[in-house]
């Protein structure tokens, strides 16, 4: 069974972006596209960025070195899998943020957790299993109180127009603020699977070797060939269990120093339309309708990533220039408390549940 997924916080020593040349941001934007599901998946790459394979391996194993990747790993689709989500704003004290922060860290289904320059001041995001006895309202009540947050916002999405964290390593701020095909909003329900997707999830979720064949410890792992495992991968993404494999890179240490939540108050009713055309910007990874409150008038967020604020602005100004759209809000993180890739069907779950609540 895979290990629990630990934070990794960011720190001055660690922080700083490395220099990278055209080979390595050209593998980086292959890599973090669509990573192959087949025998050989570096070789492919290589193909693609006109090297051989053995360099690539070394290329790729060098970046993870230099913590430019993160992790090669499956992206696994949480609400596919019947988990519950959602992305919530809370209200804590501003002078100790970090005994809030450490609170939330611990329940194993945050994913993310950042300090944002708003009165709400802590956004995280938050799954719970299928089966959770506290379920997700539950769990938000606990962690609420023992966080000591003065307020919680809910903010479920709604509609999913885009989620694709994409780095452009080598477009410029041109490239990030320019628009490519409006795609419809994401189906989000639940789909079926069965308890060999449960052990398949289970033998690959976390870090991939960079191996020639980095496939073949699951297949072991799971006592069936390489050549099944493959097939049933591509099964599992066709019915929506799985997203994609692909390389997730440190953002700051790839050069993206910057990201901006830019919230906009599009008119009642058009949020499929407004949706639409700014999830299609290419410097946008994420975008969402989310509900409004009486004091939270912003429907669609998008999340800009940039190699300085004012990229992250210039691409949001693109979007305002296109769409009209004049009245936004753009939320800055300062910390990073928390960025991991959720682990599924862990005993975590129920033991946080255990420890922190009388279920």
């Amino acid at each position: 069974m895979a290990s629990v997924a630990q934070p990794k916080l960011r720190s001055r020593k660690h922080g700083a972006a490395r220099p990278l040349d055209d080979l390595d941001k050209r593998l980086l934007n292959l890599m973090q596209g669509r990573f192959p599901i087949e025998p050989r998946p570096y070789e492919r790459v290589a193909a693609m960025a006109g090297i051989d394979e053995r360099e690539v391996l070394g290329r790729v194993q060098r970046l993870i070195d230099d913590r430019i990747i993160r992790q090669v790993t499956p992206i696994f689709d949480t609400r596919a899998l019947g988990y519950s989500s959602m992305l919530v704003a809370a209200k804590v004290d501003p002078e100790n943020p970090h005994r809030a922060a450490k609170v939330i860290n611990a329940h194993p289904g945050v994913s993310h957790n950042y300090l944002r320059n708003h009165a709400f001041n802590i956004w995280f995001t938050i799954a719970t299993e299928p089966d959770s006895k506290l379920g997700l309202e539950g769990t938000l009540e606990v962690l609420a109180r023992e966080a000591g947050a003065e307020s919680v916002r809910q903010l479920p999405t709604l509609k999913m127009f885009k989620i694709r964290m994409d780095l452009e390593m080598e477009g410029d701020t041109d490239a990030l603020a320019s628009q490519a095909e409006a795609v419809e909003p994401a189906e989000m329900d639940r789909q079926p699977y069965d308890e060999l997707d449960i052990a398949v999830i289970r033998a690959l979720q976390g870090d991939m070797p960079v191996v020639p064949e980095p496939y073949v410890p699951a297949a072991r792992e799971l006592g069936m060939p390489q050549a099944k495992l493959l097939e049933h991968l591509e099964a599992m993404r066709e019915r929506r269990l799985l997203r994609r494999v692909a390389a997730i890179l440190y953002h700051r240490r790839a050069g993206f120093s910057a990201n901006g939540m830019g919230v906009w108050k599009v008119p009642e009713g058009q949020e499929l339309e407004y949706g639409r055309r700014m999830a299609a910007f290419r410097g946008i990874s994420h975008c969402y309708q989310r509900p409004t409150y009486r004091d939270w008038p912003y429907s669609v967020f998008t999340m800009a990533h940039g190699r300085s604020k004012q990229e992250c602005d210039a691409i949001l100004d693109a979007i305002e220039a296109e769409t009209g759209v004049t009245e936004r809000a753009t939320l800055y993180s300062s910390t990073e408390f928390k960025k991991v890739r959720l682990l599924y069907f862990t005993d975590d779950y129920k033991r946080w549940e255990a420890e922190h609540a009388a279920v």
